[in-house]
Parts: structure tokens; sequence; C-alpha cells
């Protein structure tokens, strides 16, 4: 089963922002997230994994008249929560998941502290059959 571990940030989790981090905290955190990917390899269990730009790089796109692509500044200032990076894993089942998760979770952060951060769990689901 593949899960994708969503890596969430904003002003609310009371997490310090990186640029008030030493260049020591921000080491040890990147490297926590290859050791987090090496274990993944080696388990067999990676599928992708991929850091984000910030928020003020986003741009929410539609389709406008002949599908000419409509591009607006996004997300907008109300947006409080915003993804900086995902994973996704092909793991025997949710609790796997759930295990990878509260590992991620306890990242190193300012001071070398456990982030503790919200990692949202969401299956991925699989293509209907292709009789349908």
């Amino acid at each position: 089963m593949k899960y994708m571990l969503l890596m969430q940030f904003g002003p609310q989790s009371g997490i310090a922002p990186m640029d008030a981090w030493s260049p020591e905290d921000i080491k040890a955190h990147i490297e926590f997230m290859h050791d987090v990917n090496r274990g993944l390899v080696e388990a067999g269990e990676f599928v992708d994994a991929q850091g984000l730009a910030m928020p003020d790089q986003a741009r929410i796109v539609r389709a406008g008249e002949g599908g000419v692509p409509v591009v607006t500044d996004g997300p907008f200032p109300e947006t409080k929560e915003f993804l900086v990076g995902y994973w996704i894993v092909d793991c025997e089942g949710p609790e796997r998941a759930y295990a990878l998760a509260a590992h991620i979770s306890a990242a190193p952060g300012l001071n070398g502290e456990p982030l503790n951060m919200p990692i949202e769990v969401r299956q991925v689901m699989a293509a209907p059959a292709q009789e349908l």
C-alpha cells in the first residue's frame, strides 16, 4: 500500500522558522532527513520524497478561455499552514505509515530538540480497474 506523508508547517505549530536556527541545527535536521530517506530505500519502502519551495513562490493556475493558463499569486495571506515537503512510501499498511510519520515528526530542530511537527498520512489511491 502506498501512503503520502505530508510535512506541514505554520505559526500555530510552535516551531521556530529555520531562519532562527543555527547552521548546526539546520545541518542536523537535513542529515536526519537524508537518514530517513536512506532507511526507506534500504527497507524497500521509498517511492519519492521532495522538499517544496516556500509559499511566496507558489502560484494558483486555472484554465482560462481556450485553456490558456491564468496564473495568480497564492496561497493567500489567510493561509496559516503550508506544505514544506512530502514522502511517498510503499509499506505494509497504515500502522507502518504511522510509525514512519512519527519518526519523521521527531526530526531535530532548534537546539536539537525534536520538532514534533504534524505529519499528515494519506493513502495513495489505486487507479480503477482497466475495464471501467
